[in-house]
Formats: C-alpha cells, sequence, structure tokens
C-alpha cells in the first residue's frame, strides 16, 4: 500500500477542549478498541462511514487498518456495495445499513432499522455499532472541516 502524509488546509484542532472529547471517544470505540464486537465487522462499519462521508484520511486509515485486522481486500474495495454483495454476510449488510441510517440521521423509521438490527446482533453489539457510528461520525467531519487531505509522499 501506499504511503502518505496528511496536511491540515484550514485548522490543527490539537490543542483545543474539543480534541480531549474526540481522544476519548476515539480510545473507548475507535479502531485500538477493545469491544465485544466483532473486530472485523468492528473495522467494517469504521471503514463504511469513512466512505459514507467522503472522509480521504479516514479512508486510507481505516482500509489499512481493515487490511491488518484480516479483511479480504476485495471486501475492503467494495464497502460501497456492500447491499448487492454475496461477499458481505446478512449481518453484516444490517450493522453497515444501521451504520448508513444513523450516518444519514433522517430516516424516518429508525425503530424498524433498530428491530431489524436485533435479528442478528444482541442490544448491547447494537450499543456498540451506534458508538462506533457516531465516534466515525465525529472523526470524519473533524477532518473533513480541518481540511487534513493526503498528499504522496
Amino acid at each position: 500500500m501506499n504511503t502518505y502524509q496528511f496536511i491540515n488546509k484550514r485548522f490543527d484542532p490539537s490543542d483545543t477542549p474539543f480534541n480531549h472529547i474526540a481522544m476519548q471517544l476515539a480510545k473507548a470505540y475507535g479502531y485500538t478498541a477493545d469491544l465485544k464486537l466483532d473486530k472485523q465487522l468492528a473495522q467494517l462499519i469504521r471503514l463504511r462511514v469513512s466512505h459514507y462521508n467522503q472522509c480521504a484520511y479516514c479512508q486510507i486509515l481505516h482500509s489499512k487498518a481493515a487490511i491488518e485486522a484480516g479483511i479480504n481486500e476485495v471486501k475492503i474495495h467494495h464497502i460501497n456495495a456492500y447491499q448487492n454483495s454475496q461477499l458481505f454476510s446478512r449481518a453484516e449488510q444490517a450493522a453497515l445499513f444501521y451504520s448508513d441510517i444513523l450516518s444519514d440521521g433522517r430516516h424516518a423509521d429508525f425503530q424498524k432499522i433498530h428491530e431489524q438490527a436485533l435479528n442478528f446482533f444482541e442490544q448491547d453489539e447494537i450499543f456498540e455499532i451506534a458508538a462506533i457510528v457516531i465516534n466515525m461520525n465525529l472523526w470524519t467531519r473533524l477532518k473533513l472541516a480541518q481540511g487534513q487531505e493526503p498528499t504522496p509522499e
């Protein structure tokens, strides 16, 4: 995989109180967190939110983390087609759909989506899915706001 450096085009949030909150969420639900949820599924969710929010920084970071987690590279490259792919299990598709809907925030019947997720996951796993999505939405939006973009090394 190619290497990249990242530049901030707008601002650096590292010396702000907000950064402290973001770092606490990252420790609790980021890609190095120890969760009940399957590690590969958690990483697929992170990668999907990265794509959903079009964050280049997060896509690069979480593609690499997905490879390191042992996820098949074909699956990684086709995360945007999860709904039309037999590469993804029904449970993975449900978790990724839940992630999309939670990221979008405009779905009219979130209760129905939650109930569908209960077909595959325990309540505490759904909480972890939601927490991962919330964490990723925070980070993708932060990276987009600060203008963090990859440049080839």
